[in-house]
């Protein structure tokens, strides 16, 4: 079955405290989106490629792949209001260039450390259950807070989610098909949304979302590890 994959880049960096949207900030001498196509396109060339930028971007992004002449090939689509309708946006350019039923995608322009592992066990759980995504266990104590209190909960019961989350094609066409609801956090909940079942791979820790100065430095220390 074909693969695809939808990258979803519409920060606007303000907890970085700069006006360069994170998805552009440099790390290990390019930026971060750049590593983070790489990531696919290294395990799969023929995978095909959907990036989700805000029109206000785009331009910007052609001039920095002519800079770093990066010439992985990929397709734009006009990110959204939300990330749903940025979601929305790059599965109908997607859907519109493929001919059949295939396998996709959808993952954060601004986590370039997926593992290949864990990109292979998404797609492949995907294929056989309809819809995987990738999670890592809790190490830190959580509590629960409620209007009077706060309790301890079982920190074994909870997973973070990751992604790339991976579904059929069919499977995610018809989620997106629903109206947008505040409540959807991710495209695994809109999925489930719809009434289907999600299934949880493994993911890798290093696997981070760049979304402070904080992460940066994480970011490239796991560069220089590399």
């Amino acid at each position: 079955m074909e693969k695809q994959i939808i990258i979803v880049a519409g920060g606007k960096g303000l907890r970085m405290g700069s006006d360069l949207p994170k998805q552009f900030i440099p790390i290990g001498g390019k930026p971060v989106l750049m590593h983070t196509i790489e990531a696919f396109y290294k395990i799969d060339h023929s995978i095909k490629i959907t990036l989700v930028l805000p029109p206000a971007h785009q331009e910007y992004w052609k001039e920095l792949c002519s800079t770093y002449q990066f010439a992985i090939p990929h397709n734009i689509a006009n990110g959204g209001e939300t990330r749903f309708q940025s979601v929305k946006n790059g599965l109908d350019k997607a859907i519109s260039n493929c001919q059949q039923s295939s396998l996709i995608g959808i993952h954060d322009g601004v986590r370039p450390f997926v593992s290949a592992e864990v990109i292979e066990k998404c797609f492949e759980a995907a294929s056989a259950y309809g819809a995987a995504i990738p999670t890592i266990s809790v190490h830190e104590t959580i509590r629960e807070l409620n209007e009077k209190e706060s309790i301890t909960v079982d920190r074994a019961k909870y997973r973070l989610v990751q992604t790339p989350q991976v579904f059929n094609s069919e499977i995610l066409q018809k989620a997106y098909q629903q109206a947008f609801s505040e409540s959807f956090t991710d495209d695994a909940y809109v999925v489930e949304s719809a009434g289907y079942a999600v299934t949880l791979v493994e993911g890798n820790r290093e696997n981070i979302k760049i979304t402070s100065p904080f992460d940066l430095i994480i970011a490239e220390a796991l560069l220089h590890q590399k």
